[in-house]
């Protein structure tokens, strides 16, 4: 059994703790949200007082956090110095790249093994513990994380130095708004056109334009039936999340001269729907924003 310190109990890190619990570790956790503590204690955690009692003298110390000034200051104001020597950082947060080296940088100045690993999955793959992770840093601390990484996740990659998993993600989650967009598009089109929607997909499905955004998560109601788009687009991932993680894909296309003109215009789409009012509902709610319904 490892003793787990796990920091960030929303709808992504919750699942995550139940997890890591069902495979027998002993998870101490913390968030700034009452009810969200008390649900993870309802799971089995135990719950501290703040982040820094949490991981102390903690085997590993887990956190899923919403943005990178979050990590940056919950790192170097509660963690870094104060878990034991040997203690496993793994930073499961989808934050932009600079802000990953950094803290990575900090804890391996103390000495740590620390690891970004965010994922992709949504919550039913945190849920049902087959998320991917996308993991940055050493080889040694990624060889450490793995096994506990495999019990809340079924594809586990080492991308390469810290930072790494970030820039994954980035990549990513960019290529997903915008295929996204285009099946949207498509059905919108589809609709124009008088197309019988199921039968669209039957074809499309097999042929060129076959992508996840289409086979596993159709924006339209009907033919994939464990698509949001079936549950009035309650959110597995929602606008806002994906807003976020293509304003960090913006960010690292500034720093590194990329040219990503698809990205720019899917940030203003997914910008203009959440402003609207979409930013709660599940990504796939931009076929409304296109003008499917």
């Amino acid at each position: 059994m490892t003793t787990i310190g796990f920091i960030g109990l929303g709808n992504m890190g919750r699942p995550m703790v139940a997890n890591l619990i069902k495979a027998g570790h002993e998870v101490r956790s913390f968030d700034i949200l009452a009810d969200a503590r008390n649900r993870a204690e309802e799971l089995g955690a135990t719950i501290a007082i703040n982040a820094a009692e949490a991981v102390l003298e903690c085997d590993v110390a887990i956190t899923m956090l919403p943005a990178g000034q979050d990590v940056r200051d919950v790192y170097i104001d509660h963690i870094i110095d104060q878990v034991r020597v040997g203690t496993l950082l793994i930073d499961s947060s989808t934050i932009d790249v600079e802000t990953a080296r950094e803290v990575i940088r900090k804890a391996d100045e103390r000495g740590l093994m620390m690891i970004d690993a965010p994922v992709s999955g949504g919550i039913g793959g945190a849920e049902a513990g087959s998320l991917t992770f996308m993991c940055g840093g050493a080889k040694e601390a990624f060889d450490k994380a793995k096994p506990i990484l495999e019990t809340m996740g079924k594809n586990i990659f080492h991308a390469g130095d810290s930072g790494a998993g970030q820039a994954v993600k980035a990549c990513n989650n960019l290529m997903l708004a915008i295929q996204m967009i285009s099946v949207c598009e498509g059905f919108s089109l589809a609709k124009k056109l008088d197309l019988d929607v199921q039968r669209l997909f039957d074809i499309v499905s097999t042929a060129t334009s076959q992508c996840w955004s289409l086979t596993s998560y159709c924006p339209v109601p009907g033919p994939v039936s464990t698509s949001p788009a079936n549950r009035d687009y309650a959110a597995g991932f929602t606008v806002a999340m994906m807003l976020k993680d293509l304003k960090i894909a913006q960010e690292a296309a500034k720093l590194s001269g990329a040219h990503i003109p698809l990205g720019t215009l899917a940030t203003e789409i997914y910008e203009t729907f959440a402003e609207d009012g979409g930013d709660r509902l599940d990504f796939s709610a931009i076929y409304r924003q296109i003008g499917g319904s």
